[in-house]
């Protein structure tokens, strides 16, 4: 336990520990009803930011969650491998960078499997108002018109 809190604790590790402490923060608000879930929406498109329909917040949630977890084992990685001195720092930046870009490419592809999945129940909640309003249609009495 003490490794693994003294690797979320390091210096590079310890940026993305912070943003973690402020999502989990801001999920706890939104628990307690104190912040609406989709507070952010309205300041920044996830389409401008490719994440497809998922919500700001849960891409970001989802960004900062994700390379908090690679950065993290990497930094677990580089401290079982005992490199010290002048290599530790510079690769343990390069480790924060790289875990960032990860991140982000793991949150533009679940957003992508969230828009897929938002458009597929879409047409399935289209066809079936579409089926409901035929049903409707058919059940109704046509007027009789006495022909002319």
């Amino acid at each position: 336990m003490a490794e693994f809190l003294a690797a979320a604790f390091a210096v590079p590790t310890m940026v993305l520990t912070a943003a973690l402490a402020a999502v989990v923060g801001f999920w706890l608000l939104v628990l307690c009803r104190a912040v609406a879930a989709d507070a952010f929406d309205a300041d920044v498109s996830a389409e401008a930011l490719r994440h497809g329909d998922a919500p700001v917040a849960v891409a970001g949630s989802v960004f900062v969650a994700a390379g908090w977890v690679i950065d993290l084992s990497g930094m677990l990685l580089l401290r079982r491998a005992g490199l010290s001195g002048m290599w530790s720092f510079p690769l343990s930046v390069a480790l924060l960078a790289i875990s960032l870009a990860l991140s982000w490419q793991v949150t533009r592809w679940l957003g992508s499997r969230v828009s897929k999945r938002t458009a597929v129940s879409r047409r399935g909640l289209r066809r079936i108002a579409v089926s409901r309003r035929d049903s409707r249609r058919a059940a109704r009495p046509r007027s009789s018109r006495p022909a002319a």
